[in-house]
């Protein structure tokens, strides 16, 4: 089943939710909506699943126009962030309740039940009641239910974000496996830029209401087309400064600059936004394209395995994220190296220009 988009857009009241919005989704693909809280996220999937119509354009499936049909006359699946269970049934009559309304055969009924939640790890469980279950428990259970309906089209709006973090990565593994060789069309919404990579498949990413890029997840996150696909999909967010290209150098300050190579190289003079990732920016020097800056400790994360940095250089913020333990004082001046071979430079209207 292919699912399309064509022109669409959302305004409630004088409020524009969703921009006018064309996307094409490949059945068999784990899709992903990546973006901030607010982005239009939810929105997207209630006019996809039929819970919203749009305010213009078209929901088109296979090449039929479905705007004006119902969630249920789509053979569609939906699972939000707070799991919903049938409270008076227990697990196997909570998972079978769509398949009975289908009106399936018994036997083929206590299949597809049987193997979900084999898939699933509940078969233990089918006997309980929901308030018998963990939180994870009862989103397995839901997550089962949209599995063995075999839609055609599967809705996961954020749906391990009420989870501990070791359940968490325990789904967040075994979801793209999940819905695999079904030849749905999946579509996964999370504010995470982490868990999009983790899950990989295509990604849309969303800012304010507007689809700013889409394609293989690894793919977008290393070649953002402009400054605000960057920002979404960067966690912590993304550095950024404004630096000047001039006679074969880059210059972030009076006392930093360094050789323009590479893309860099081929840019005109002038003015240019930088932006790195904070996990090129090191406490310790990595190689011969690394350029040290320097700034003031504000906060600092430390764990086990990862140290994170906020530091004030000049009039800006700027993060640093790195593997083990450093140990970094509030108030004191440090250096840091950016490695400039991760650096992406925009123009001034925000479009990648190297």
């Amino acid at each position: 089943m292919t699912l399309e988009l064509r022109n669409v857009t959302k305004r409630v009241g004088g409020e524009t939710h969703i921009h006018e919005t064309t996307l094409r989704l490949e059945p068999g693909e784990f899709n992903i909506l990546l973006g901030p809280t607010n982005a239009g996220k939810t929105s997207l999937i209630k006019i996809m699943s039929g819970l919203e119509r749009p305010t213009t354009g078209q929901i088109v499936v296979d090449g039929t126009d479905v705007t004006g049909l119902s969630p249920q006359k789509r053979n569609i699946a939906l699972v939000h962030q707070f799991f919903v269970n049938y409270p008076h049934m227990n697990v196997f009559d909570n998972i079978a309740s769509p398949l009975r309304v289908a009106g399936l055969p018994r036997d083929e009924i206590v299949r597809r039940v049987e193997e979900a939640a084999d898939i699933l790890q509940l078969r233990p469980m089918l006997k309980r009641r929901p308030d018998e279950l963990s939180g994870g428990q009862q989103q397995r259970c839901a997550l089962a239910r949209a599995i063995v309906k075999e839609s055609k089209a599967v809705f996961l709006d954020e749906p391990l974000a009420n989870l501990d973090y070791k359940l968490r990565e325990e789904l967040r593994d075994q979801l793209p496996d999940l819905f695999a060789g079904r030849g749905s069309v999946v579509v996964y919404a999370t504010s995470e830029p982490t868990e999009a990579l983790l899950l990989g498949g295509r990604t849309a990413l969303v800012h304010e209401g507007r689809i700013t890029q889409f394609g293989p997840t690894a793919e977008i996150y290393r070649a953002p087309t402009d400054l605000t696909s960057a920002q979404v999909f960067s966690d912590p967010p993304i550095n950024i400064a404004q630096v000047v290209k001039a006679k074969g150098e880059i210059r972030l300050s009076d006392t930093v600059a360094w050789q323009a190579t590479r893309a860099a190289a081929g840019l005109a003079d002038g003015s240019y936004t930088l932006a790195i990732r904070p996990g090129h920016v090191s406490p310790e020097k990595g190689g011969a394209n690394a350029v040290r800056i320097s700034g003031e400790i504000r906060i600092t994360e430390l764990s086990g395995s990862e140290s994170v940095a906020h530091f004030r250089m000049g009039e800006s913020i700027w993060i640093s994220q790195t593997s083990g333990a450093h140990p970094y004082r509030v108030g004191e001046i440090r250096d840091f190296f950016i490695d400039t071979t991760h650096c992406f430079y925009f123009t001034p209207d925000g479009k990648l220009a190297a």
